[in-house]
Parts: C-alpha cells; structure tokens; sequence
C-alpha cells in the first residue's frame, strides 16, 4: 500500500503511543516510519546494558554538537535512540515526570489545555505503577513503572542520610504529591527487563492488520499539495520511495530530527532555506529554535566502602550477577546506575526546587574514550553524585548542515550563555560539596578524585564547570508550541502553524524545558497528541 490515513515519521518514545492510540480502534490504517531497526536485542533488554548502546551507531544517532564557547570550546557529544523506541530503547529508564509547575508555566505560555491539572490523568493513563494507583499515580497503562528501592546498592542508604543530613526531607514517591526531597529512582523496567516505549506500546500493537511499520526508513522530506502536507519521500535499502497520507503527516522524529525535516522540507527560516538552496514552503522562523537542555557537573569520589566496582569490576564479580540475572531477574543488571536522586532549592526563597540530584554507586573515570563501561568499572571502591539545574534559560539552536537528508544537522546548545545559568551551576557544584561534608558522606568517602579538594575558589569551580560540564541527554523545544507563529511551531494541538495535516508531537514541542528526565512527558504529550488527532478524525472527512 501507498497511501495510509495517517503517517507517523520516527518510532522513538512519541511515535510507538501514537502507532498504538491511533490504530486502536482498527478504523484508521498507520504507517510508522523509522530510519533505525529492530529494538530485539539483548543489551537493549537488560537495563544495564545502556552503557553498551551508548556508543553503538546500529542503535545510535550520536551526534556531535559544534564547539561551544561556554564549555571552553569543546564538542558536546547527543546520543540519540536509532531504533524502534528511540531513546527510550537506550536511556537509562528513570521515570521523572516534572514539577506541576513546569506544566501550569506551558499553559501560561499560551497553550490551554497543557496546565498540571490538564496533564495529570494522562500522565496516570500511560502508566502500570508497581505501587498501584492513588491520586497522582495511575495502574493498568501499558507502561510499567517500578520501584527497585528494594535492589539498589547499600550506599544508596548513605545518599539518603546525607540528603537528610543537608536539611532535605526523604521522598518515597518522587512523581507523587511533590517532587522534593531525595529519594530513590523508579525506573522503567518490567520483570527485570527494559519498559520501553517499543515494548510498551508498539509490541502489543504489531498484529493488528492496520498498522504499517517499516524500519531502515529513512524520510527526506515532507511532501505538500499548496499548503498541505500530503505523504513523505524516504530511503529504504537504497531504494526511493514516495507514500501518502490520507489525514495526517505527523512529526515524532524527536527534538534533532523533527526540525530537521521540517528546515528540508522547505519549513523553517526563509533565509536559511535560501541559502540551502530549498525552495520556501513557509516561513517559519522558530524552527530549530529556543533549543532547551538540562546541563549536569559530577563529583567523583573513592570509597572507603565496596561499591557497584567492586561487583562488576572483577570476572567472578560479573559472572554472579549474570548467574543472578539469568535466575532472578534481579541484581545490579536490572537495574540503572542513576539509582538515588532527587530535588532541591538551592535558595530558600525560591518558590519551587531548581535543582536535580543523582546518585550513582559506580565509577567509570578510566574509562576508554568511546566507551562507556558501565561493567567494567574503576578497579576501586568508586560513587559519583550529580547537579543539574533545572530550567536553564540558555538557548541554543539547530540548522542544516547541507541540504543532503542524511547529513546531521548543525547543533548549537550555547550552554551557560546566560549569568543565570552560570551561577546556579556554581550553586549546583557548591551543594555537592555540602552533601560530601556531611557525617554520613564523610564515614564512607576516602577523598574526592574530581575536581579535587585543591578546586575551591569561584574562578576555579567555573573553570571546571566550562571544562567538564556536560549534557544529561534532555534536549526539547526546537518545534516549540505556542500561540505565535514567528516565535513557536506548532499550535495547543500539536499542529504546525499555517499549513495543514501537519502536527509534530514529540519531545521538539514541548514550550519549555521540565524539571527532570524528559521520557515520561514524551510520553504524556504523545498520549495527549493522539488523542488531538483522534479527535480532528472524527469530525473531519479526508
């Protein structure tokens, strides 16, 4: 078949709900496009094995940003999910889903409908939490939810006395009632293995006859009859291939791929357009714009106590929790390395928590460049803790590269632009050393090995800010919702401003950067987009 109601471009954490949601029913016939292959495989599977993905262009985008003057110059490096459940299929599964507030500001942006009270029944509608329903939480959805506070290192009780000890209230639900506080992680597994939105959502859905999936697809353009979008132009195994859509092209290609797309399909800022030489569909300054990401400083310490190195780092110590994994589904296999966290104010007077904690009972400072060697540890008792301000206000941007679809487009993250930015990762670095001095850190650490206690002054901490600072994987905004056409992309529903049959529901839409992981209101905002299409379906006729 070559014409399908709705085609849905990229497979990742968006594209797999909507594959799902919109071929429910049985009515509507789906294409869901992926340049990537099969999820089916098993470091994709086992929950620790993200660290094998981390690296791997069969799974991987892994794109590289330009050089970035706020972080000394250096490239950034963006791994991305090439494969069915995207980024979902190779991050490290923690399930955040953002202060109430983060919501009520994108409704105060100029999208009704997207408020905190708006959201929450579909955020309780994707998930199976392990701990049942209740007011915030929801049971049943097709993604499962766990609390492994039962399975994580024994240092992750010293994280949370430290936490306590630095005047931070325990949390035992950080997407319960208020996200403050430290706490322990859930994580999105299901019986010991990876919940990703492959699994989750597309899995169950590949049987039903209306639903299309076609994967090594890669899409180079947006087809348009005037100012309609009306199919797409993609690569498979070398060969051209044109489909059409009966109802709706939809963008979920995520927050690097969507406004891509959009800038090669004659989408975007005329005068980039002009000089790639691609003819203007429309002029749409914002695509590639407002580019938001959360921007993380680590400490590493040695421990005086054993740690996840002292498990995975000798063969036996790897063949135990292999021979575990294998019986039990259980064991630091099954789970993340980012295993405590949490939320604080990093001032009192703030009006919410600016700041996001990690804690990894694991460290990988000798790791070989290119690798990131979550099994094969430093030979040492080693943790690492991480701050990461919540709402940057830098901004950056993406532009085209060459106007060859399969070139990677240019990235700018323009990190720490803003004296904002700069100061709260100063408070952010700053609150790591708190946590360190307190009674329950200083009993198991043996020294801090980066930075180094001889880094301390303000000069000094910025400086390594700007040389080791790095991104958490979180970027948003480049196809942004909005009211405006000159300063977003699409409208509350999701579509793009100005044309037609055209929406782009992925993380790229979100008006402004969460407070946290960004998988879970991916996730929400495609279940709250298919819903949006849905409904246009049903009182329209193709």
């Amino acid at each position: 078949m070559t014409e399908f109601d709705f085609i849905i471009v990229g497979a990742g954490s968006a594209g797999c709900v909507l594959a799902h949601r919109l071929s429910e029913s049985g009515e509507h016939s789906v294409l869901l496009l992926e340049a990537g292959g099969s999820d089916q495989r098993l470091w994709l599977r086992v929950p620790i094995g993200y660290g094998k993905s981390f690296y791997n262009p069969t799974v991987n985008w892994m794109y590289r940003t330009a050089p970035d003057p706020g972080l000394a110059g250096r490239e950034g490096y963006w791994p991305r999910g090439k494969v069915l459940g995207g980024s979902s299929s190779i991050n490290a599964m923690v399930f955040v889903r953002g202060q109430a507030s983060d919501f009520d500001e994108w409704a105060a942006m100029g999208n009704p409908g997207w408020s905190w009270n708006d959201v929450l029944p579909w955020f309780k509608k994707l998930e199976d939490n392990q701990a049942g329903p209740d007011a915030w939480r929801g049971s049943g959805g097709p993604l499962r939810v766990s609390d492994v506070s039962d399975q994580v290192h024994p240092l992750c009780q010293i994280y949370l006395q430290a936490g306590k000890q630095a005047g931070l209230a325990i949390n035992r639900d950080l997407n319960g009632a208020t996200q403050e506080g430290v706490g322990i992680y859930q994580i999105t597994t299901d019986k010991g293995m990876r919940a990703s939105a492959s699994s989750a959502y597309l899995r169950p859905a590949l049987k039903r006859p209306n639903l299309s999936v076609q994967t090594h697809a890669h899409v180079s353009r947006i087809l348009f009859e005037g100012s309609q979008a009306c199919g797409v132009a993609y690569q498979q195994g070398g060969v051209s291939r044109v489909v059409r859509a009966r109802r709706e092209v939809i963008l979920s290609a995520g927050a690097i791929n969507s406004p891509q797309l959009l800038l090669l399909s004659g989408v975007g800022p005329a005068s980039h357009l002009q000089a790639m030489g691609i003819q203007v569909v429309a002029d749409r300054p914002a695509v590639g714009q407002n580019l938001q990401d959360h921007l993380c400083i680590d400490h590493l310490y040695r421990s005086t106590r054993p740690t996840l190195n002292n498990q995975l780092g000798p063969w036996y110590g790897k063949l135990w929790a292999g021979m575990q994994y294998a019986a039990m589904r259980r064991g630091p296999l099954a789970l993340s390395v980012n295993q405590g966290g949490g939320f604080f104010r990093s001032r009192p007077d703030l009006p919410h928590p600016n700041m996001q904690l990690y804690f990894s009972p694991l460290s990988y400072l000798r790791a070989t460049p290119g690798k990131r060697a979550l099994m094969a540890p430093d030979p040492y008792p080693g943790f690492l803790l991480g701050a990461q301000p919540c709402k940057p206000t830098s901004r950056g941007h993406l532009r085209l590269w060459t106007s060859d679809a399969m070139d990677a487009p240019i990235i700018e993250p323009n990190a720490l632009s803003t004296a904002h930015d700069v100061q709260e990762m100063l408070e952010a670095s700053r609150f790591l050393r708190t946590l360190a001095a307190t009674s329950a850190f200083r009993s198991v650490i043996e020294r801090e090995l980066v930075p180094g206690l001889q880094v301390h002054t303000h000069e000094q901490l910025l400086d390594d800010l700007r040389q080791r600072a790095s991104t958490v994987f979180h970027p948003v905004s480049t196809c942004r919702m909005g009211p405006d056409p000159l300063t977003s992309v699409v409208n509350q529903r999701l579509q793009v401003h100005g044309l037609g049959r055209l929406r782009v529901i992925d993380a790229s839409a979100f008006p402004s950067l969460t407070s946290g992981n960004t998988n879970a209101p991916t996730l929400m905002l495609a279940e709250k987009g298919a819903d949006e299409v849905l409904r246009s379906a049903r009182h329209s006729i193709p």
